[in-house]
C-alpha cells in the first residue's frame, strides 16, 4: 500500500501527469467494459440470485457503466468549454457554464441512485433560503454550510440539493485525493473551490484558503465545509479525541467523547470562513442513512436498496453567530453535540420501524 500511497501523493502534487494518466484511463476503462458488456451482464445476472439484495451486482454494474459514461461525456464538455472560452475558464460566464455542467452531472447521478437503488432524500424541518432573481443586489445573504460527513455520496446529495433545489452556487472544500477522479479534478478546479489534505502540515495555509473562498461570496453562493475532515468512522472518532486530549483541550475531548455518531469538528476552516464572510448565514446539516457504508466492502455487502436518507437543515442568521474565537469554537461544539443527538433520535426511530416490520 505504501508504494501506491506515494504514487498517489506524487500525482496529487503534479497536475499535468495526473491528468495525462486519469483522463485516458477513464476512457479506456469505459471502452473495456462497453466492449465486453454482454459478458459482464451475464456474469452479474448469474451471481445475483446467490447474493443478498435484489439483483445487487447487476444494479452496481449498471451504475458503474452509467457513471463512466457521464464521466466521459463531462470530460468532453469540459474540453469544449475550454475551447469556446479560449482557455479563459474563470470568467463569470465560464463559471456559470461550469455550474450548469455540475448540475447536469449531479442530477443524473442522483437520479441513477434513485432508480437503481431506490435511494431517496427526505428533508425534515425548514428549507434553506433561496436567493431572489438578482442576488448581486444584496437581496440574499451567502451561506456557510457545515455538514457532517458520513457515507458515500453525502457530498453529492448536498451539492445537488444546493444547485437544483435552492439555486445556490456551491463552493466546496474537498479532500485532495478526489482529484484522482478526472472529472472532479478538471471541473471543480475550474470553480471557486479548494482541494486540501485531510492532514495538512503546520503552516500549510489551509484556513487562509478557506477564508479566501468565503471572502468573495455573493448572495447566491454557498460555501460547503465538512468540519470533521473525513467520513465518520469509530477509528477517526477515537483518534480525534486522543488528539484533543494530547493537546490539553480536555473540555473539547469530553464533548467529543459524548458524541457517538460524529467526529470532533476541526474549527480552523470554519473560523476563517466566519471571519471572512460576516454577512453569511450559517447552515448546519445533519443526515443519516449512509453512515454504515465506508469502504468498498461495505458498499458490496450493505448498499441500501429502497432506503431513505433523512436530512435536516438548521439556519443560524449571521447576526446570531457569536463573536470571538473561544465563543465560536464552543458554539461549534454545541451544535455538533446537537447534531449527534438528532442523529441518535433518527437512528433509534429507524431501528424501531425495522423491528416493527420484522
Amino acid at each position: 500500500m505504501r508504494p501506491l500511497a506515494r504514487a498517489g501523493g506524487w500525482l496529487l502534487a503534479h497536475r499535468l501527469p495526473r491528468r495525462v494518466l486519469t483522463v485516458p484511463g477513464v476512457v479506456l476503462v469505459l471502452l473495456a467494459i462497453v466492449t465486453t458488456v454482454p459478458l459482464w451482464l451475464l456474469l452479474a445476472a448469474a451471481v445475483s440470485p446467490w447474493l443478498p439484495g435484489r439483483w445487487r451486482p447487476l444494479r452496481l454494474l449498471c451504475f458503474v457503466l452509467l457513471w463512466l459514461l457521464l464521466e466521459v461525456t463531462a470530460l468532453a464538455a469540459l474540453g469544449w468549454l475550454w475551447l469556446v472560452n479560449r482557455g479563459r475558464v474563470h470568467t463569470p460566464a465560464a463559471t456559470a457554464a461550469h455550474y450548469r455542467l455540475l448540475g447536469w452531472l449531479t442530477g443524473h447521478l442522483v437520479a441513477a441512485a434513485h432508480r437503481l437503488f431506490g435511494i431517496r432524500l427526505a428533508l425534515d424541518g425548514a428549507a434553506l433560503p433561496t436567493p431572489p432573481g438578482d442576488a448581486e443586489r444584496g437581496g440574499a445573504r451567502p451561506l456557510l454550510v457545515l455538514s457532517r460527513h458520513a457515507g458515500p455520496g453525502d457530498s453529492l446529495l448536498l451539492v445537488h440539493e444546493l444547485l437544483a433545489v435552492y439555486d445556490r452556487e456551491p463552493r466546496i472544500v474537498l479532500k485532495d485525493a478526489l482529484q484522482l477522479d478526472p472529472t472532479v479534478d478538471v471541473l471543480v478546479n475550474r470553480l471557486p473551490s479548494r482541494f486540501i489534505s485531510p492532514h495538512p502540515p503546520p503552516g500549510s495555509g489551509v484556513a487562509d484558503q478557506v477564508g479566501q473562498l468565503a471572502a468573495s461570496m455573493d448572495g447566491d453562493d454557498a460555501l460547503v465545509i465538512f468540519p470533521e475532515g473525513g467520513n465518520f468512522t469509530e477509528r477517526r472518532r477515537l483518534r480525534a479525541i486522543a488528539k484533543l486530549e494530547s493537546g490539553g483541550r480536555s473540555a473539547h475531548a469530553a464533548a467529543a467523547r459524548r458524541m457517538r455518531h460524529l467526529v470532533a469538528p476541526r474549527p480552523g476552516g470554519v473560523l476563517a470562513a466566519l471571519d471572512a464572510a460576516p454577512r453569511a448565514d450559517v447552515v448546519f446539516v445533519g443526515h443519516t442513512g449512509l453512515e454504515e457504508l465506508d469502504s468498498v466492502g461495505d458498499l458490496w455487502r450493505g448498499l441500501p436498496l429502497d432506503s431513505e436518507v433523512r436530512a435536516r437543515f438548521w439556519t443560524v442568521p449571521a447576526g446570531e453567530v457569536p463573536t470571538g474565537r473561544a465563543a465560536r469554537i464552543a458554539w461549534l461544539y454545541d451544535w455538533w453535540t446537537y447534531l449527534d443527538t438528532w442523529i441518535s433520535g433518527r437512528r433509534s426511530n429507524t431501528e424501531e420501524n425495522l423491528s416493527d416490520r420484522a
